[in-house]
């Protein structure tokens, strides 16, 4: 990661993202992408740095595909919390998530309710539906995709690209 960010400073946060061995390129349009991805080749080049390029990456508890962003399944629990320490660990998590999830915070109510102090846990049928429906709806969460200006909203594509870089 420090080689990483010692060879793009100048692109960083404008429309490079790096992450230990993982490069986002992120752009408001196709001409620009086309443009920002022809820098960072470029330089990875000049560097003597190879690239894999890749249609699926898993970045920071994302799926990023070329349609959209999704919750990266891998990193929901499927073993209901048993204690207050791991239920708030599985909200937390769950939580992060939470732009996918309509209604989060009701959903997640039977659980929550566990945290309070002075409570007895105790693990019910409803707080059992609580972790299962998040479950679902965190691992078939929709698609985010990014807006594109002048166009309609549900034939958007997000065109991203993730490189991860082999030195």
């Amino acid at each position: 990661m420090d080689l990483m960010n010692h060879v793009f400073p100048p692109y960083s946060d404008k429309f490079v993202v790096v992450f230990i061995d993982d490069i986002l390129i992120y752009s408001r349009d196709e001409s620009d992408h086309a443009e920002h991805l022809r820098i960072v080749l470029q330089t990875l080049i000049d560097k003597q740095l190879y690239a894999k390029l890749s249609k699926k990456v898993k970045f920071l508890g994302h799926t990023v595909l070329g349609d959209g962003t999704r919750v990266d399944p891998s990193k929901i629990s499927t073993i209901p919390p048993r204690n207050v320490s791991k239920v708030r660990s599985f909200l937390g998590l769950a939580g992060y998530y939470i732009r996918f999830v309509k209604g989060f915070s009701l959903i997640a109510t039977p659980m929550t309710k566990l945290l309070h102090k002075d409570v007895k846990f105790e693990w019910t049928k409803k707080c059992q539906w609580s972790f299962e429906r998040l479950k679902i709806l965190l691992t078939e969460a929709p698609v985010l995709i990014q807006p594109e200006l002048g166009k309609e909203l549900w034939s958007t594509v997000t065109r991203q690209l993730m490189v991860s870089v082999v030195c």
